[in-house]
């Protein structure tokens, strides 16, 4: 067995920030990322993806990004610069190494990896994010439906869907971006419960995140009072309100079911369907802390108190959606989250 001070799960923004953050509070943390580089789900989301947020606010904690601040970052360059992070850690990164479980044992954790390795570890960060766990909802006749079926975590562009009848379900960044670009090659409507809820990419002749910064609403600790977060809205500079007033796509109302390779919509209209696309988000990715008992509660969420674990002060979590804030899943957001969560084991340790 290997004694490590502290195990990283991860190698994504929220690991890497996370190593950082440990190193620079004393410690000498090993990061565990499944892939084969330290970049996390970044290499594999659809290939038009650009940042919501300028380059300005989205950096790591000590890298800048570099180049033109208020340019929207593509994923491929997201991909570099998170190699470019990785590469100046003075931190143990090992890709290639999948965890299957943690388990506490001595005051400390046993983190044990699907290749059998075994590693001892005082301290355990959980930064695995949730690109993992892609959400399917239970729509009806979805799992007999005869046409094909993807999340957007398996989309990567609109060419395999030219001329073919497509529908995206959801109402959130993704969604809109996904089902704009699938219109230019194919048939699409975008399916949704509530109508697209737009909030304008530039006030003033600013982007957004610049007043959310300067408002201190980025950072507020609202996570702690929300029992369900709210859906963001379309972060758009015009482009995809127009797009859907053009009616490409056109937005309906969910369809009432799914039968065989039709669609049945909520007027009874029915047609012939060729993909549907489930831009429906994620859930945190986390099924190694099932057996650490009081980590997850009875669905598999992490029971937590601002990133830190009630069950288990030797463990933390960083990457979630609204963990602390509204940035705290996001490139601009983690660092900051990874800071708390590094000076808290530190001084646990310290104590222990």
């Amino acid at each position: 067995m290997e004694h490590v001070e502290a195990v990283v799960i991860g190698g994504g923004q929220s690991g890497l920030a996370s190593a950082d953050a440990l190193v620079r509070a004393g410690l000498k943390p090993v990061v565990l990322e499944a892939s084969d580089r330290a970049a996390g789900s970044w290499p594999h989301y659809y290939d038009s993806l650009t940042l919501f947020s300028p380059s300005r606010f989205s950096a790591l904690p000590g890298v800048p990004f570099g180049g033109d601040p208020d340019r929207y970052p593509h994923r491929d360059e997201v991909v570099a610069y998170l190699t470019r992070y990785a590469d100046r850690l003075s931190a143990d990164i090992r890709t290639g190494q999948r965890v299957a479980a943690v388990r506490a044992e001595g005051g400390g954790f046993i983190v044990e990896l699907e290749c059998g390795t075994l590693l001892s570890a005082r301290a355990v960060v959980a930064a695995s994010g949730s690109f993992g766990r892609p959400h399917r909802p239970d729509l009806p006749g979805l799992e007999t439906f005869a046409g094909q079926v993807l999340h957007a975590a398996d989309y990567r562009s609109p060419a395999p869907f030219a001329g073919q009848r497509v529908v995206v379900v959801g109402a959130g960044n993704s969604a809109v971006q996904i089902a704009a670009e699938l219109a230019r090659e194919s048939r699409t409507t975008l399916a949704t419960r509530a109508p697209v809820k737009f909030a304008r990419q530039h006030l003033l002749g600013k982007d957004l995140h610049f007043w959310l910064t300067r408002t201190g609403l980025d950072t507020a600790p609202l996570g702690r009072l929300l029992r369900t977060p709210p859906a963001q809205p379309v972060l758009d500079d015009g482009r995809y309100r127009a797009a859907l007033a053009a009616g490409s796509p056109d937005r309906r109302p969910m369809f009432q079911r799914l039968d065989g390779d039709e669609v049945t919509w909520a007027d009874g209209a029915t047609e012939r369907l060729d993909a549907l696309i489930l831009a429906t988000g994620y859930r945190p990715d986390l099924p190694y802390l099932a057996g650490l008992g009081g980590a997850l509660d009875t669905s598999g969420r992490p029971r937590h108190r601002d990133g830190a674990s009630p069950a288990h002060p030797g463990l933390a979590l960083v990457g979630l959606e609204w963990q602390r804030s509204l940035s705290s899943n996001s490139l601009r957001g983690v660092g900051r989250d990874s800071e708390r969560a590094a000076r808290r084991l530190a001084a646990y340790l310290a104590r222990a």
